[in-house]
């Protein structure tokens, strides 16, 4: 397993970098297999007024969903310790729940981004996406793995592309296209 340690504005101390290769190969442990590498970002907020402005926020590139989170805390190494804690109650939540199932077809081309005029808002970061076919409560999980509030799926049988966004009463709503 790849994993890559980084600190985004400041450098990584060996103790730190040692610390959060130890605390997420821990739960890297968990996903046997699954896990292709990994991805851990540390920073410090610039803001006085944050108390708890150590962040650590991890990603993980398994051979399925992509599992993502970030912790804050007074100091990195409680960072860690909370991202970390985090992070295993979503690799286990993925591990009951996972359907290995395979990806069909080539994604389509992304288009190129439209430029706009220097007075109005313009389309700044592009996302490609591999969608395979899932089910409504496989795309939940998943949503809930990245913490989204919205994930984009093709439907099971393969036709038409959903979404599925979490509501503003903590419910969950699916568009499905013909």
């Amino acid at each position: 397993m790849q994993m890559i340690v980084k600190g985004r504005h400041m450098d990584v101390t060996p103790a730190i970098r040692e610390y959060a290769e130890e605390k997420v190969g821990r739960v890297a442990k968990i996903l046997d297999s699954q896990l292709m590498s990994a991805e851990v970002e540390v920073y410090t907020e610039r803001n006085r007024s944050i108390q708890n402005g150590q962040v650590a926020e991890v990603t993980i590139y398994t051979k399925g969903p992509v599992i993502r989170a970030k912790e804050a805390a007074s100091d990195m190494y409680a960072a860690i310790d909370l991202v970390s804690e985090k992070l295993e109650r979503q690799v286990r939540k993925y591990k009951t729940k996972m359907i290995d199932r395979h990806t069909k077809g080539a994604p389509a081309p992304m288009p190129a981004p439209v430029p706009a005029e220097p007075d109005e808002p313009a389309i700044v970061k592009t996302k490609r996406l591999e969608s395979k076919p899932m089910s409504p409560e496989e795309a939940m999980l998943q949503m809930e793995l990245l913490g989204h509030d919205f994930f984009v799926f093709r439907a099971e049988d393969g036709e038409g592309t959903n979404v599925l966004y979490r509501r503003d009463d903590g419910d969950y709503g699916l568009i499905t296209s013909a």
